[in-house]
């Protein structure tokens, strides 16, 4: 059994619902589309009071099950004007799971800045918010622990998504307190902004109950050994996810100079500074933490803590997204220079994808120069002020590149692309295309499947199985990074399920709540007005030669869909 929340802002009262058995598992990504829809949201003002902010964690929360306590949050995006779910690490998963609560929901508007406090034991909270307004993250999650003490978990809405900035996102603490943790993508900082709620505070307190904890535990235990047995997640453990970085500089994937290439390291030209291996030797060098969980219990620990040269923390975590956008995108070579401005981004709680994306706009348009770090510290410094050119900045990537008059913007839906140049990395790319999320990679991105020669249909095959997997897996709070375990072990991933909480699901329950996810995330989008049209790739890919490669994008959005429709009518 597992309580929800129905959190009234306007008057602030509460609603307690119960879930217990399915409905206490389709969670997460499938919950936030089916309540969005059934709500009739798609109309709606994103940031208006009608937009419902969701937030959910998975049936396994609250438990050492390794890597699944991601916290889900969704609405209608105001940066794509399309359904959203972002997800995140971090504790507040976890302690939500600890007090038996599946999730909430904040509906409404306050009238006044507020904080939200979760406790074990009594009645939710609302306390006066204005002493945490304007501050960083950094500064008001210390605020927070100085108040509530160290055994909570924090959900914070930045300084950016206070005044409406739609790169802002909402970050939570990770086991050592940091607000480091978000759910970056699609604009939910600000409709937590609009919402005036400036922090959620969730009390930390025990393992929840098991329909049969004793078999329960067992599963723990048993997929903790699949994975320390998987040579993928061993590499994951030791080199994070800037290893990603090596391999799509390599095939020539990589963002580069505003996707005007996908290499920015030629091997004659030295080691690529922003790949996993130096990195890591580095990193080690210098006293910093190289394996680091982002969350309770989890046994990937694919996060890292990169240490200057003093061994002094610049940053966590530094990782493969914020490589390629903030980095290469943009003209960066120095993985410090990264690090530095990630630190910044951490405490402002914005997505770093968007950010280098609209970066990379801003030198397309000759604002900076490619490479120029401190044009980009100046940025930052804009948006953190909330000024006339920080505002506009923060508004993300089409809108940036609309404002200069930039021909070449990279985004799909008013979403910056991911760090895959879909003319290279092509399934990936499909899957930017097609997802009702707007471009982003945690869809469906599997960047080494071999796409030379295939089919439009063959990509799109491989593309669609790989969304079904990645929604079940938002759908149940699981870590992606886990995927080269739990996508051959889903029937082991039900049985857990089931004797975590009761039920009788079929082995095939994972490929069906995928399969169900994308259905009505489409359907929202249609609903919002979205065509076939709004799912194609910006011109210049299919206009310009990828540099080194000789390939330019070949798959068009009519195609795309036939296909795709083809499969699902089968």
């Amino acid at each position: 059994m597992r309580k929800y929340l129905q959190i009234n802002l306007n008057d602030q009262s509460i609603e307690t619902e119960e879930l217990e058995g399915v409905a206490a598992i389709r969670v997460g990504r499938h919950y936030i589309a089916k309540t969005l829809l059934e709500r009739g949201v798609a109309k709606t003002d994103p940031l208006g009071p009608e937009n419902p902010l969701i937030f959910s964690a998975g049936p396994f929360a609250g438990s050492n099950f390794s890597n699944a306590n991601r916290i889900s949050v969704g609405c209608k995006s105001p940066l794509t004007g399309g359904v959203k779910e972002a997800n995140s690490g971090g504790t507040f998963a976890f302690a939500l799971g600890q007090l038996e609560i599946s999730g909430f929901t904040l509906n409404g508007q306050s009238d006044n800045w507020v904080t939200i406090y979760i406790p074990k034991e009594g009645d939710i909270v609302f306390e006066d918010a204005s002493p945490y307004i304007g501050k960083g993250n950094f500064e008001v999650a210390d605020m927070l622990h100085e108040k509530y003490g160290d055994k909570v978990a924090l959900g914070i809405c930045s300084p950016v998504g206070e005044y409406g900035g739609l790169m802002a996102g909402i970050s939570f603490t990770d086991p050592e307190k940091r607000p480091v943790r978000i759910a970056a993508r699609g604009g939910v900082g600000a409709v937590m902004g609009s919402k005036k709620v400036k922090a959620i505070i969730v009390d930390r307190h025990k393992m929840p109950e098991f329909h049969d904890r004793k078999k329960y535990m067992g599963s723990v235990k048993q997929y903790s050994q699949m994975l320390d047995e998987d040579p993928a997640i061993d590499a994951f453990r030791k080199l994070g996810t800037a290893m990603v970085c090596d391999f799509t500089n390599k095939v020539g994937g990589l963002p580069t100079r505003n996707f005007s290439a996908g290499t920015i390291v030629e091997p004659d030209e030295g080691p690529l500074k922003l790949g996993g291996q130096y990195i890591r030797e580095l990193n080690l060098e210098r006293g910093g933490d190289t394996s680091h969980a982002c969350m309770p219990g989890c046994m990937i620990q694919c996060s890292n803590i990169y240490a200057d040269e003093n061994g002094e923390e610049i940053c966590s975590p530094l990782e493969y997204e914020t490589l390629g956008l903030v980095g290469s995108n943009c003209g960066l070579t120095d993985p410090d220079h990264v690090a530095r401005l990630n630190d910044v981004c951490n405490d402002l709680g914005i997505d770093t994808i968007e950010l280098g994306a609209t970066i990379g706009v801003l030198m397309e348009a000759g604002e900076g120069e490619f490479g120029d770090h401190e044009f980009m510290a100046g940025v930052l410094e804009d948006i953190r002020d909330g000024n006339e050119r920080g505002k506009i900045f923060a508004q993300g990537t089409t809108r940036v590149g609309e404002h200069f008059n930039v021909a070449r913007i990279p985004a799909i839906k008013k979403q910056g692309i991911s760090a895959y140049d879909p003319r290279e990395i092509e399934v990936t790319g499909i899957s930017m295309m097609v997802t009702a999320q707007g471009a982003d990679h945690t869809a469906g991105n599997i960047p080494t499947f071999q796409c030379k020669d295939k089919t439009t249909e063959e990509l799109v095959a491989a593309s669609l199985d790989i969304q079904e997997d990645c929604a079940a897996a938002d759908s149940l709070g699981l870590c992606l990074f886990g995927r080269s375990v739990t996508n051959v072990n889903q029937e082991f991933i039900v049985s857990a399920l089931n004797d975590a909480h009761g039920t009788d699901l079929p082995a095939t329950f994972m490929k069906d709540l995928g399969r169900e996810t994308l259905s009505m995330e489409w359907q929202f989008n249609k609903d919002a007005g979205f065509t076939e049209d709004d799912d194609e790739l910006p011109q210049f890919f299919y206009d310009e030669i990828l540099s080194g490669k000789d390939v330019a994008a070949r798959h068009h959005t009519t195609e795309v869909n036939t296909a795709f429709r083809d499969l699902i009518d089968k």
